[in-house]
């Protein structure tokens, strides 16, 4: 088994902002003259895309719910989120995200971005900080109906960047997810990949628990390391084959 290409989500792993995405989300469902999130609704959201968070507030409230009306808010959403970038002097990305970039890059693994944030906003992100051109292949909330901790966003990601890189024959287990919540490490690992959970949203023992490697930060994450276990698990392969 090869290491060919890893996965990054995005809010969590790449920006810290989910704090952001909860008050924008509270404001929404104020405006919708609704009550803003309980603690335990705010707990269940992380990880899961915006429009199945919606979905569920909206439902628990007894409002009536339609793909046009999800598809509204959303859209005022991303609205209000461009409208609080700009009011930070610097994006609050999380430190060692340029070097793992780099790391990738030079082993030349391909690299994609899976989230269920809407695309609007993943691209307003990338734009600022300049990493556009280093994400090819972007899944965003936008491109699949269902969330994690379901596998499907992951395994388009797969599809998208075989159709991209004609001869790369990715298959699930080549890939490496970079995850920050048990629903987001439940996806990768259904969709057959192995993961990496970083610590930025939940606490490392609980990570501990599902992913295949754990860290504190990206800055503690080596590919290279990574890298060797994939080649060991290959030629245990071969040599169980012969």
């Amino acid at each position: 088994m090869t290491l060919k290409a890893v996965l990054f989500d995005f809010n969590g792993v790449i920006i810290n902002d989910e704090s952001i995405h909860l008050q924008l989300i509270d404001e929404i469902l104020i405006q919708e003259n609704l009550q803003p999130q309980r603690s335990d609704e705010r707990q269940a959201s992380l990880g899961r895309s915006d429009r199945a968070c919606l979905h569920d507030l909206l439902t628990r409230r007894g409002r009536v719910v339609t793909q046009e009306y999800l598809t509204q808010l959303l859209l005022k959403k991303a609205k209000l989120y461009a409208l609080e970038l700009e009011k930070l002097e610097k994006l609050p990305l999380y430190p060692g995200l340029d070097d793992l970039i780099f790391q990738a890059r030079s082993r030349n693994l391909n690299i994609a971005l899976v989230s269920g944030a809407i695309r609007k906003e993943i691209e307003l992100v990338l734009e600022r900080a300049k990493l556009t051109e280093y994400f090819p292949v972007i899944v965003a909330g936008d491109d699949i109906t269902t969330s994690k901790p379901e596998p499907d966003g992951y395994l388009l990601a797969v599809e998208r960047l075989n159709q991209a890189y004609p001869g790369l024959n990715l298959q699930p287990s080549e890939c490496l997810a970079i995850e920050d919540t048990p629903a987001g490490i439940q996806a990768a690992k259904r969709a057959g990949m192995q993961v990496v959970g970083v610590a930025n949203t939940y606490p490392f023992h609980l990570l501990q628990r599902l992913a295949n490697w754990t860290v504190d930060y990206l800055t503690d994450l080596e590919l290279e390391r990574v890298q060797e276990v994939y080649s060991q698990k290959q030629s245990q392969t071969t040599a169980d084959e012969c």
